[in-house]
């Protein structure tokens, strides 16, 4: 998918202190990002993600949900991009039921 900012993102799962680091669109909704993310983690839908301990809206982007992309600012402040990756945390949901 082509977007007209990507960005990278780092998750962390914080039952098994796993992290990955994707690069994404900035118009993908979490959603979209889980989606690919199963590659990663066939169960992810089977954690809650979150930011800053704040569930995540799956429904909106990273921006919506609050996650500005700095990248921008640090390039102008001589930093550069790769300084800061934001990072949503992944916590396990126990939702396995006995038949």
């Amino acid at each position: 998918k082509l977007s007209k900012k990507p960005r990278k993102l780092t998750i962390v799962n914080t039952l098994t202190s796993q992290e990955h680091t994707l690069e994404v669109a900035s118009e993908e909704t979490i959603n979209e990002i889980q989606t690919r993310y199963l590659k990663i983690n066939g169960h992810a839908d089977s954690y809650t993600w979150k930011r800053k301990k704040k569930p995540m809206n799956m429904n909106k982007t990273l921006e919506q949900n609050g996650v500005i992309d700095e990248s921008d600012e640090l390039n102008k402040l001589g930093i550069g991009e790769n300084a800061y990756t934001p990072v949503l945390h992944l916590y396990f949901n126990d939702d396995l039921t006995v038949a």
